[in-house]
């Protein structure tokens, strides 16, 4: 083991060391064994890379053999494996001694994760610039494009303001006035009233589904993306397929 960020971790130690250090940034579990050929490719590809991100990562290397119970409790079978830990809880996992360049694709990503973890929580405190500024950075991520676009659209809908009683207040008065509705359903999104934004849309469409190019079905597929609730959203594209069809 070298290098400040990389560490042996024990059964007795892993509760400290792993599951309540990943609430302040990621830590990799490296399961191996002395007599392991591919561990010891393995082992000095995390150690460099760990020093190289220079503490947004660290490795926790837990000897399979010595610590038998904490291998078995997270069913590892072939060794080397690598866990991801973040919160407390895994959030990703690779086996067998991949090349570098993967390795260090694994921790782009999970680090990416970590940056879109860390929009979303702004724009719920509505530090808006600086959810906008981690986000342009990921814009063209293949890997995480529905994400970025859903928290893009998130921080539209929140940076739209607009006061929500006033906007029920004209749509009450003036039913068919869909700038209304539309700049409503992103009040309601803003604070996550998923059910209310998409009835809002809902009903554009049923006014005038071509409205706009079809902006309120465009909205409506964002705030599916966004509601991350499979019943819900499942419940509201029968709706969608309805008011169109």
């Amino acid at each position: 083991m070298s290098g400040a960020h990389v560490q042996d971790v024990t059964t007795a130690t892993f509760q400290k060391e792993v599951i309540e250090a990943s609430a302040e940034v990621p830590v990799l579990v490296d399961f191996w064994a002395p007599w392991c050929g591919p561990c010891r490719s393995l082992g000095p590809v995390l150690e460099k890379l760990a020093d190289e991100f220079d503490g947004q990562v660290r490795v926790a290397k837990v000897n399979s053999d010595e610590n038998i119970d904490i291998a078995r409790q997270y069913n590892v079978r072939s060794i080397p494996d690598v866990r991801a830990f973040r919160n407390g809880r895994e959030v990703g996992a690779f086996m067998g001694a991949l090349p570098e360049r993967q390795v260090r694709g694994f921790i782009d990503n999970l680090l990416d994760a970590e940056r879109l973890d860390r929009a979303e929580a702004l724009i719920a405190q509505k530090r808006y610039d600086e959810a906008e500024a981690l986000l342009k950075p990921l814009e063209n991520s293949l890997d995480f494009q529905t994400r970025v676009a859903a928290l893009k659209q998130a921080l539209a809908f929140a940076c739209a303001g607009g006061s929500e009683k006033d906007l029920q207040a004209r749509v009450s008065t003036h039913p068919d006035d869909l700038d209304a509705r539309l700049a409503l359903a992103g009040a309601f999104a803003s604070r996550k009233a998923w059910p209310e934004a998409m009835d809002q849309l809902l009903e554009i469409i049923r006014r005038n589904k071509d409205w706009k190019d079809g902006e309120a079905k465009r909205q409506l597929l964002n705030v599916f993306n966004l509601a991350a609730d499979p019943s819900l959203v499942s419940e509201y594209r029968r709706k969608l397929a309805s008011a169109i069809y």
